[in-house]
């Protein structure tokens, strides 16, 4: 699954409370609900929400390559 952005937390401290909201705040992670199992990644983002700043949550653009 390819989700949308987070921003990745934008400010500190409220990326911690991101992270207690959203199990995935950014990154590729493998999740696992009983017996499925599959790949998430989410995005920071290139933008951000509210004040205009990102502390410790820099924006990325990512280019997804799928391959067979």
């Amino acid at each position: 699954q390819i989700s949308g952005h987070t921003h990745g937390g934008q400010i500190w401290p409220f990326g911690q409370l991101v992270k207690l909201a959203q199990p995935y705040v950014e990154g590729l992670h493998t999740h696992r609900e009983g017996e499925a199992s599959g790949q998430i990644f989410v995005s920071r983002g290139v933008g951000y929400w509210g004040p205009p700043m990102r502390v410790g949550a820099a924006p990325e653009i990512v280019k997804i390559v799928l391959t067979a």
